[in-house]
Formats: structure tokens, C-alpha cells, sequence
């Protein structure tokens, strides 16, 4: 392996949800290695739990299956390979949905599917409780017995290690569940050089390669704020790749005649998204630590990262558990010229006062006037004289019944509140399950993956 040689790993999407042809703009951009695609957020495992209850077959990301489709011409014939959370709660189902692709355009046998499972402790929760496993709450260090009877999902954030495995055993295509997302990106990079699982400075370039790019466009002129009226032509944003060097240096940058913009800026924009202490970034491969993190500009749309630290990992893993916390509703109203916001503050005051009356209580009740005070609530300017005011007010609750109530008395306010209202043609605010969040620790010694390749 020679010194210069370099690895490119492609970002193709930041999340469920994102731009549906990015894989495909990626690997037909010009040369890539390998694609990575990032879809699951906290709240999204209790979304594909819920799928998973009503069909066995679902409880993974569907268009990851799309964005296989349009990119199997170049696993299967330039040996691009792809490495993806999409798996959600259901990675076996996600991996022969692959294949059923593969099958379908002819590629049958040129894919091989690595299956990484084992994150998923949904199964085991009684028995990791038994066992002496509190999996207490990071924050408010509640015991999790409090909610167990209404935990939806439960998984295990795992690194880089079964992806590794995966790729030795010859999958050109991984299929995760909840993986952390920096893992995806340090994978390839340790497989292909084949940095030591001791080789901290490198598994923490590695992670932070991973951060830069596991937003999509976000490190490249999407969603950034630095000059952002000057981001050229954003409707063909390019996303980031990562030229990668097996001495753990690696530049960003992006296809040439793609659009967005990636510098200095951009990237340390995206370096300081959820990072929280900034030497102490946690994975369960290494701790990364950002304040040695250097950049500097390579050329036009290139930054180049280096001097990169990192320590041994900790003895845990983290556990994003997802459970039903009641149900909650939000309704608007827009009120316009002239007066828009005193109205929208007197319409605040009836409805609060006929829930009252009505004896109904909320564990929480918000007021936003969007155009005023949404965006920065109290510290917001709210005596100025605005064009058109929309009144958003929701609450929570345990009791369904309650909130439904609710949902019922923001259409009154159009005849019998203050004047100029508009904004209701959607119709009775919608009541939605509300699922909360849990976040905990669990010995690492607990959590067995299982990698398998199908084909």
C-alpha cells in the first residue's frame, strides 16, 4: 500500500427524508470508493418499531431500497460499495429487500449484503434490568422501571468494528441498524488501511471524517450560515466526499460542476453541530478530541483536515431508548393587518380561559406567535407592528380525551374571537402519540453483534 494512496468515501444522504437522488448524483459524479448513507435519528428507531408492529417485514428505512436501485449499475459493475444504517430495527428484512433489487435488475450474485445486528435491546430490556443494568437516564438519573411499560424501541449505539468485519468477508453492500453515524464513514477508512483498533489518532480521524460528512450538503453550503447569501447555485448542491490517507489526514471536498460551496467555514460550521465537549466527542471506537482538529483550505472547494487526537474509548455504549409519553395536538391560527399580534395574544387568552373553564389541564401548554416570537420566544421584539401574525398553540397530556377536547375549540375562534383570522382551511388539529426520548448507558460487555453476509 503506498503512502499517497487515497480512499474516497461519498455522502449521499444526512437522514431519512433527504434529497431522494443524491446516491445517485454521488456515484455518477465522479470517482467514489464507497457510499455512505446515514438515515437514523433518535426519534426515527420508535417511528420504525411502530412500522415493524403493524408489519413484520417493514422497520427499515424504504428509501434506502430506491436509492439501491439507482445506484446498483455502480456496485455491480465499478465496485463502488455501499455502507448504510438503514437497516433501522429490521436489518434482515433490509437486506433481502436489497437483493430482491438485485435480483430484479439482472445483478444477481454481484451483491453481497453484510447484515450487522445485535444493537437491538428491546428483547433483553427485562433481562438486562435483572441482571443489574438500570439503564438509568443520563440526565435526570430516573431508573428506566419508571417507563418500562411503555418503551417502544431500544438500541444500542455500535461502532465501527462489525462493519469492518462485514467488508473483510467481501460485502460490497452493509446494512446496519443503529450504528452511530461517524461509524459509517470510519469503516471503510480502517478496513481499506488497516489501522489498529488501539491506533487512537487515526480512529479519531477517522470519527471526525465521519462527523464532517454524516450531514449531507450540510457541510457543503446546505444549511450554512457563514455568507450564506453568496452559496452558489444551491439547487445543485453537491455533497461532500472525503479523500482519505491511510496516515489519517483527509480533505473534503465535492464534484467538480456541483453546486454549494465547501471551505474553512463550512466545515467548521458542520465540526461544531452536536458536538458537546469539544475534547471529550465519545463513539464507541475512540474519543475524538475536536479542539485538535486543523483546517486548511486545499484549493477551491477543498479543506484539508489533520493533526487529529484521540484516546481510548470508554468501557460503555449508549442506548437510545424511545417510549409513549401521552399524546399532544397543535393548532394555528393567522391573524392579519392591522393589530395581527394583539389579536393573536387575545385569541391566546379566550382559548386559555374556555380550557379552563372546562376544567382541562395539560402537563404543558405553548404559545408561539410565528412571525413575532416562534423562533426566539422571549427574547424576541414582540411589539412591533406585523403584517400578519400566526397564532400556534399545542398541548400535551396524558389523557387522549383531554386533548381532544382541545383539538375542538380553536375552530370557534374563527367566528366568535378577535377579527381578521384566516389560516384554518387544514381543518381540527390532528392528536398524535407523543414519544419521548431516554438516553442511557449500558456496559459494553452486554452488547454482541453478529455480522452476515448474503448473497
Amino acid at each position: 500500500m503506498t503512502a499517497d494512496r487515497i480512499v474516497r468515501v461519498a455522502s449521499g444522504q444526512g437522514f431519512w427524508g433527504d434529497w431522494l437522488d443524491a446516491p445517485r448524483r454521488q456515484v455518477e459524479g465522479g470517482p467514489v470508493d464507497y457510499l455512505m448513507l446515514d438515515y437514523l435519528a433518535e426519534v426515527t428507531m420508535s417511528i420504525l418499531q411502530k412500522q415493524k408492529e403493524r408489519d413484520p417485514a417493514m422497520g427499515y428505512a424504504r428509501d434506502f431500497i430506491g436509492a439501491m436501485e439507482s445506484v446498483l449499475p455502480a456496485v455491480a459493475e465499478r465496485g463502488v460499495r455501499v455502507i448504510a444504517n438503514a437497516g433501522g430495527v429490521n436489518p434482515e428484512a433490509c437486506a433481502k429487500a436489497v437483493l430482491e433489487v438485485a435480483r430484479a435488475k439482472g445483478a444477481a450474485g454481484k451483491v453481497r449484503v453484510g447484515v450487522v445486528t445485535g444493537d437491538d435491546l428491546l428483547p433483553r430490556l427485562d433481562e438486562l434490568l435483572a441482571a443489574g443494568h438500570p439503564l438509568t437516564h443520563m440526565d435526570t438519573g430516573e431508573p428506566l422501571s419508571t417507563v418500562r411499560d411503555r418503551v417502544l424501541s431500544a438500541n444500542a449505539y455500535i461502532g465501527s468494528t462489525p462493519i469492518v468485519e462485514a467488508l473483510r468477508r467481501g460485502a460490497n453492500v452493509v446494512v446496519t441498524g443503529r450504528s452511530t453515524d461517524t461509524a459509517l464513514t470510519m469503516a471503510p477508512l480502517r478496513h481499506e488501511f488497516g489501522w489498529d483498533a488501539n491506533d487512537w489518532d487515526r480512529l479519531a480521524a477517522g470519527i471526525i471524517a465521519g462527523h464532517i460528512i454524516e450531514c449531507g450538503a450540510q457541510c457543503s453550503g446546505g444549511n450554512c450560515l457563514y455568507d450564506w447569501r453568496t452559496i452558489p447555485d444551491l439547487a445543485n448542491v453537491g455533497y461532500p466526499i472525503v479523500e482519505a490517507r491511510a496516515d489519517g489526514t483527509f480533505t473534503v471536498t465535492k464534484h467538480p460542476g456541483t453546486g454549494g460551496r465547501i471551505n474553512v467555514p463550512s466545515v467548521t460550521e458542520q465540526c461544531v453541530y452536536e458536538m458537546g465537549d469539544p475534547r471529550t466527542y465519545i463513539t464507541p471506537d475512540v474519543v475524538a478530541d475536536f479542539t485538535t482538529i486543523n483546517l486548511a483550505d486545499d484549493g477551491p472547494n477543498r479543506v484539508r483536515v489533520f493533526g487529529i487526537k484521540g484516546r481510548p474509548a470508554t468501557d460503555k455504549l449508549k442506548v437510545s431508548i424511545a417510549y409513549r409519553a401521552g399524546c399532544k395536538a397543535v393548532g394555528t391560527l393567522v391573524y392579519a393587518w392591522p393589530d395581527a399580534l394583539e389579536k393573536a395574544r387575545l385569541a391566546d387568552r379566550v382559548l386559555r380561559e374556555r380550557l379552563a373553564a372546562m376544567g382541562l389541564t395539560f402537563e404543558h401548554t405553548l404559545t408561539e406567535f410565528v412571525g413575532v416570537s416562534a423562533a426566539h420566544g422571549p427574547l424576541a421584539e414582540t411589539s412591533c407592528e406585523a403584517p400578519e401574525v400566526q397564532l400556534r398553540i399545542g398541548v400535551r397530556s396524558p389523557d387522549r380525551r383531554a386533548v381532544e377536547r382541545f383539538t375542538r375549540e380553536i375552530a370557534p375562534l374563527v367566528l366568535n374571537g378577535p377579527p381578521s383570522v384566516t389560516g384554518f382551511a387544514g381543518g381540527r388539529p390532528k392528536v398524535e402519540e407523543i414519544v419521548a426520548y431516554w438516553p442511557a448507558l449500558v456496559d459494553k460487555r452486554v452488547v454482541e453483534t453478529r455480522v452476515e453476509v448474503l448473497s
